[in-house]
């Protein structure tokens, strides 16, 4: 039986003898073919510690490929001075997403219309106040009972009670009794909030959403106390047919006059799908130049569903829902 090289030295425990050593390898080049051949190349050692090490110094040498493109691109700037070309943006996901076709434009007549007929007509429309009710999942542990209480001191007109195991059926029979318009219940796993289900009230619609990154006053930086007036309401990035809606939903929690005199601002920013809340006062030091100061609670929310009417889990219409597998296959397809 022949035994050729590479099993002699797997054998002995001695380095493969048929795989150039990192020193052997030329890592100056700079084009793209010879790059990918480069790579190629690193990807046939086989011993890890030397394939790590070939890869680090490819890397290194790319950088400086880099910096010295950019410094070129530079030095060029400052020759042409006025007439250099413009400054290309940089990508990022948000500036290279996908186009979504349904996109909302402000002046769109079907949107329009659709906004003069839907479920939060009455409230754009200035024929009711906002009446919330806020309350948990059943036996809360106390930083989700912490974090209902610095919530609804960021909506206005809007009131805290405890479950005590009732079915969210008759909890919507007794609010539209009572003259609520939304509910908001907050879920718990492992003593902390994970998920917020938004009802509006009489007919809908509903949304859940899943919470993370939760923070307490008490847990930010230079927080303070909010005051008793009505805050004012920032939507950034609701632009398709179901971001409009969801943002909708959003601002029917708040009146529609706010209190400027408090200088309270409640801050809803969509960024790749994932809605980020931040509840700050401001302050102008001068013409160019505002002050912030955190208020809190902060929190994140990526919406799961959106489902037609009041809350039913059994036999409810859903507009939408999330599925990951399908819906997440590109990095660049955002659906708010």
């Amino acid at each position: 039986m022949e035994v050729d090289d590479d099993q002699v030295s797997i054998c002995s425990g001695g380095v493969f003898s048929d795989i150039a050593s990192v020193s052997s390898l030329d890592l100056t080049t700079s084009s793209s073919t010879d790059g990918n051949q480069l790579s190629w190349n690193i990807s046939q050692i086989r011993n890890k510690q030397k394939r790590a090490a070939a890869y680090v110094k490819l890397r290194r040498e790319q950088r400086k490929e880099r910096i010295k493109l950019r410094n070129l691109r530079q030095k060029q700037r400052e020759q042409l001075g006025e007439d250099a070309p413009p400054v290309q943006p940089q990508k990022t996901i948000d500036n290279q997403r996908e186009k979504e076709d349904t996109m909302v434009h402000p002046e769109d007549k079907e949107v329009l219309l659709d906004e003069e007929t839907d479920e939060m007509a009455n409230y754009f429309e200035r024929k009711q106040l906002p009446k919330i009710l806020l309350t948990t999942s059943d036996r809360p542990r106390s930083r989700t009972t912490r974090f209902l209480k610095e919530y609804s001191q960021s909506l206005p007109n809007s009131f805290v009670y405890y479950r005590r195991a009732l079915d969210i059926k008759k909890i919507i029979t007794q609010c539209l009794a009572k003259g609520y318009t939304d509910i908001i219940i907050i879920n718990e796993d492992r003593k902390t909030p994970n998920g917020l289900v938004h009802c509006h009230l009489p007919d809908g619609p509903t949304t859940h959403f899943k919470m993370s990154n939760v923070k307490l006053r008490k847990e930010i930086k230079h927080s303070t106390t909010p005051t008793s007036h009505q805050p004012e309401i920032i939507l950034n990035n609701f632009g398709t047919r179901l971001g409009h809606t969801v943002g909708r939903m959003f601002a029917s929690l708040y009146p529609h006059d706010p209190q400027f005199k408090g200088r309270q601002v409640a801050t809803y920013h969509n960024q790749r799908d994932f809605v980020f809340f931040r509840h700050h006062r401001y302050i102008f030091r001068n013409e160019k130049r505002v002050g912030l100061q955190e208020i809190g609670p902060r929190f994140t929310l990526k919406l799961r569903s959106l489902q037609k009417g009041t809350f039913d889990s059994k036999y409810g219409e859903y507009e939408w829902i999330h599925k990951r597998h399908e819906m997440d296959s590109s990095r660049r397809k955002f659906h708010l």
